[in-house]
């Protein structure tokens, strides 16, 4: 019987031992993958027992005939055994997989993870949605990622506070392998204390009070260039990889601007501010700053702002041999200068 469940309640049911024989991983979010297939090592079976009970291989790199063999084999002197395939939807001829989801081996756990979409109305998917689990692991929406962070940072036995939250969840956007890495850093940095705050997640980022991205985006916003291109250039002195660190801050104006966007059809709806606040992702209390900086930017400067962080952000991929500092010292300009044609103009 097929068993549906989402990624919250597998990664639970795993922790604490309690596995089916039969999951199918599939989707676009990697991190979610990764961490179902080591939570799948760490509590499946015992340490002692993985040198013969436990097979990771990749799809195109065995035959099928093998892979079945191992998924039907008896554990050694173990409860269970473990078989994860890695690229399932590379493995040849992998509808035979269909006999095997029909009557799978009832003391293995076995996890076949796809990359990408797959065609679950298709055998041999559709066998082993119907008699496993199957689960899809999506990337997180940006208006997800304040949830999930609050969520991860609790499963340390700590909280956030709101204004952290959001500074946290401006940082990292919808990268899940980059927002771990810097809850981690936080953690680490705030020691015993379990109420993250503003100021640890500035300081663990390595910038100051008066010199991070987030000043960087208030100054932005308030169409302060000198503010904005000191503040910039600031943060690239301190950084370890200026290219990086600029690609960051790319990042983060992208994500800014596009929660400007979002808010301007919610005035056009005659949302409330809370209402506005929860369609844009952003705490209540943020909301009257991005409503001021709406009045700085209207659509065609929106519209201008993205041309301009979009062709910022080819340069600093490879598209243009010109240094960090100039690509952004320009996109700044061009953005805080003027809105519409005039900042494409400058």
């Amino acid at each position: 019987m097929a068993r549906s469940a989402n990624y919250e309640q597998l990664a639970t049911a795993f922790r604490h031992g309690n596995f089916a024989p039969l999951y199918l991983l599939y989707g676009e979010e990697q991190y979610f993958v990764d961490k179902l297939q080591r939570l799948a090592i760490e509590n499946a079976i015992a340490p002692h027992e993985k040198d013969f009970n436990m097979d990771l291989v990749y799809g195109p790199e065995t035959d099928v005939q093998k892979v079945l063999a191992l998924c039907a084999s008896y554990p050694v002197m173990a409860q269970r055994r473990l078989v994860i395939v890695r690229d399932f939807q590379k493995l040849e001829e992998n509808k035979r997989f269909k006999a095997y989801a029909e009557q799978p081996n009832p003391t293995a756990v076995v996890l076949l993870v796809c990359s990408g979409k797959v065609n679950t109305s298709h055998h041999p998917y559709r066998a082993i949605k119907q008699h496993g689990v199957a689960l899809e692991l999506k990337r997180l929406y940006e208006r997800d990622m304040p949830r999930w962070i609050e969520s991860e940072v609790k499963s340390h036995g700590a909280t956030i506070e709101s204004n952290g939250l959001q500074m946290l969840t401006q940082f990292v956007g919808t990268d899940l392998q980059r927002a771990a890495r810097e809850i981690d850093k936080v953690l680490t940095f705030a020691g015993d204390r379990k109420r993250i705050t503003s100021d640890d997640v500035v300081q663990a980022s390595g910038h100051s009070a008066d010199v991070n991205v987030f000043e960087l985006q208030k100054a932005v916003g308030k169409r302060r260039f000198s503010a904005a291109l000191a503040i910039t250039e600031r943060l690239l002195q301190q950084a370890s990889n200026s290219r990086g660190e600029a690609l960051m801050i790319i990042g983060l104006l992208t994500s800014y601007f596009s929660k400007l966007w979002v808010l301007t059809s919610c005035q056009r709806q005659s949302f409330s501010e809370n209402e506005m606040a929860k369609r844009v992702g952003i705490p209540p209390f943020y909301i009257k700053e991005y409503l001021n900086t709406l009045r700085r930017f209207d659509a065609p400067a929106l519209a201008t702002a993205f041309r301009i962080l979009a062709a910022a952000d080819f340069e600093l991929k490879g598209g243009s041999s010109r240094n960090e500092r100039l690509i952004l010292m320009l996109a700044l300009r061009r953005i805080i200068g003027g809105g519409g044609n005039a900042a494409l103009a400058a």
